[in-house]
């Protein structure tokens, strides 16, 4: 079973609130919401598919407490996307040391020792990282990572939270997929390779 990270990223390798000007204003953060522009059918196609592909393999959803707590803010009321339905079906396993349960979107699991217990749901199920960068980093560095999607923007913000930040481990990714959409937006698909 594989763990695959979906991220929006700019060439500078922000992946900070890519979604609403107030998603994420840490350090000052003001370029909020620089995804949105970039959206068209060919994105929302490649979401919807790999979205689909979530619940109906048993697969779950990975999330940090930060991400979970925004989409749990967002996405159980919303009634004008495809993906609220799926997302609130979907099993969601919540990487956190601060929150407790109950957790408080349908279908989310708190789990606590996040390398073991990734390491052990791996064996049975997909999972999809969206947005969780510090989730990210520590998969990295466990290895337990086995793809990337990537929506690879033509925009240079110059700050911000990377996905690949100063001492992220040395990772070697081959592409095994790509495609572009309508906006300049590159869709790009990698995976880990042996050093």
């Amino acid at each position: 079973m594989t763990v695959t990270v979906v991220n929006h990223v700019t060439l500078d390798g922000v992946t900070q609130a890519p979604a609403r000007p107030d998603e994420d204003t840490r350090g000052g953060f003001s370029n909020g919401g620089w995804s949105v522009p970039y959206g068209d059918d060919v994105m929302s196609a490649a979401m919807g598919e790999r979205m689909a592909r979530t619940p109906r393999g048993g697969g779950g959803l990975l999330l940090g407490r930060r991400t979970y707590l925004d989409f749990a803010a967002v996405w159980p009321n919303r009634t004008d996307n495809p993906f609220t339905e799926v997302l609130n079906k979907t099993q969601k396993y919540v990487a956190s040391t601060t929150l407790r349960e109950p957790l408080p979107w349908q279908n989310s699991t708190l789990i606590q020792d996040t390398e073991t217990a990734v390491a052990e749901l791996k064996r049975e199920r997909d999972l999809t990282v969206l947005g969780s960068g510090a989730l990210v980093q520590s998969l990295m560095r466990a290895g337990l990572i086995d793809e990337y999607l990537l929506m690879i923007h033509p925009l240079v913000l110059g700050d911000g939270r990377r996905l690949f930040p100063d001492g992220s481990p040395h990772t070697a990714l081959k592409l095994v997929g790509c495609k572009p959409t309508t906006t300049g937006v590159i869709i790009a698909t990698y995976r880990p390779t042996p050093p």
